[in-house]
Parts: C-alpha cells; structure tokens; sequence
C-alpha cells in the first residue's frame, strides 16, 4: 500500500502497524502483510498472535477492507495481529489462497521473537471465506507438522463448495452474501473441481475426513445465514473427534451483520463474546 492510502486509515494512538513483504510459499510470490501492535501495553512478556484472514467470498477483501475491524481486535486481547493480503481467485485459484495465508502463519513462527510474540499463543481468526481459510490452513498446520496452533477463531466461516445443505438453498435474497454469490465465489476458487471429488480439504474444510488434532475452536453462525447448517455440521464433527467447541447460533443473525448494524445489541453481544473467548484461550494467567 502506497503511503498515501497509508495516511488515510484512520488513526489510533493506542495501536501502531506497519506492512511489510514476507516469503511466499514454495514457487509463489511474496505475501503483503500488515503487523498490528498494542501501544499501551504493560506486559513485558511477549504477546499472544493472532494471524487475521480477511473475507470477501476468495474473490474480493483486503488488509485495508478490514482495517477498522483489527484495529479493536489488538486492543481487546493485546495481542500482535497480523493480517494477510492474499492472492483472490479466479486470477489465482485454490491452492493460492490458502498457501499464502499458510506462509504468512509460518513466518509468524519463525519470526515470534523479533515479533514478541509467544509462539506457543498463535491464534487463527477469520470470518467468512476467511474463516474458512483459516480452518484449512489449521488443517494444513496439523498435516504438515507446524506451527502449533492454541485456538481458531471462525465466525461464519465458508466452509463446503457442495452448497448441498437446507440453509444453503433456503437463504437466496437475505443479507450480503447469498446461494448466487456462494456459488460465483467457490466456481472463482475451485473452476471445474466444484462439486466434483478433486476438491481439498484445504479449499473446502468440511470435506475433511479427520478433524482430529485441531486447536480448540470458536464458530458462530446466524440462523438466517446460509452457512448455517455446514457450520454447525462442522462444529459437532469438530468436537466428535475430540476438538474443544464453543458454538454460537444466534435467532436472526444474517451474514456479516455484525458489520453492517455494529450497534445492534445483537452485534455487541457477538464481538463481545468473541472477546471473552479469545481471551480465555489466549490470556490465561
């Protein structure tokens, strides 16, 4: 980002960040990240950290999209966040997306100590297709021995190309993300492996066969979400192989639409319980 663009975020005196490149993943380009800092903190030991994955269905987002929404999340846990410009689909299809957010968590860990951060306190958060992102570059982690993962954050996350489940065909005109656009974003990623059995676990987590060994979780989902019936699929298989779940369903509770109303009661009872979560996990004394 120019420094321009830079200049005109708004400002916050209580958290401080700046972008960088960072090594790609295996015969990729370098990934855009955006490092995030408490300026406040009194903590002397390193932080907890957070990689953010930003959504927008894997064909639109960006670390500037979801600029304002970091910026509350480093102050509310304390933590080092760092949020990945990944490559959108269709220019850059699956695996693309998902490698580079697993690039960008890699040098999280190597990079911890220069970053203050405790690498035994590396979250996962991600809404949407990034929170679906995140569930496949946690599965990616386990499979590829690394980096250990302490929790995983997935609101709403974008989880199954099959589209096959009641909520997927009941939610067609409700909110900013319907059975329409579900389908044009996963047909960007996958092309002509949608639907068919070539599709990977790490584009689409809920066609995982084995959940086991992944990082305790946090999934809300809203009953007039079309994701609402994969999620709460995914979260009993979470926690039937053994993964500790909190799972939030919430009565009329939209797409995003904590974003769209961010001071409807409902949209503060769900940042606020995101809160308490990733403090539990993440700050325990």
């Amino acid at each position: 980002m120019n420094r321009a663009a830079l200049a005109a975020l708004p400002p916050n005196d209580r958290v401080q960040y700046e972008d960088l490149t960072v090594p790609g993943p295996a015969d990729g380009p370098e990934v855009s990240v955006r490092i995030y800092r408490p300026t406040d903190s009194t903590d002397t030991a390193p932080l907890p950290g957070i990689l953010y994955i930003h959504g927008g269905g894997m064909i639109t987002g960006s670390i500037q999209t979801d600029h304002r929404q970091v910026l509350p999340l480093v102050e509310a846990v304390n933590a080092v966040v760092v949020s990945v410009e990944y490559r959108l689909a269709p220019e850059h299809p699956d695996p693309a997306p998902v490698e580079d957010c697993y690039a960008a968590l890699l040098w999280m860990s190597r990079n911890a100590s220069a970053l203050g951060v405790d690498p035994g306190r590396l979250a996962l958060y991600g809404g949407s297709a990034g929170g679906g992102l995140a569930a496949g570059v946690a599965l990616l982690a386990r499979d590829r021995g690394g980096p250990h993962l302490a929790f995983q954050m997935l609101p709403y996350p974008m989880l199954d190309d099959r589209n096959t489940t009641p909520s997927s065909h009941e939610i067609t005109d409700i909110g900013i993300w319907d059975r329409a656009a579900n389908l044009q974003g996963w047909k960007s990623l996958l092309g002509d492996r949608l639907g068919t059995d070539h599709v990977s676990p790490y584009a689409a987590p809920a066609r995982a066969e084995d959940l086991s060994g992944l990082p305790p979780t946090y999934l809300d989902v809203g009953d007039l979400d079309l994701f609402r019936d994969e999620n709460i699929t995914y979260a009993n298989r979470l926690m039937q192989a053994g993964v500790p779940v909190e799972l939030h369903v919430y009565p009329g509770g939209i797409h995003a639409g904590e974003l769209l109303a961010p001071d409807a009661e409902l949209s503060t009872r769900i940042t606020d319980y995101r809160t308490t979560a990733l403090n539990r996990a993440l700050n325990r004394s």
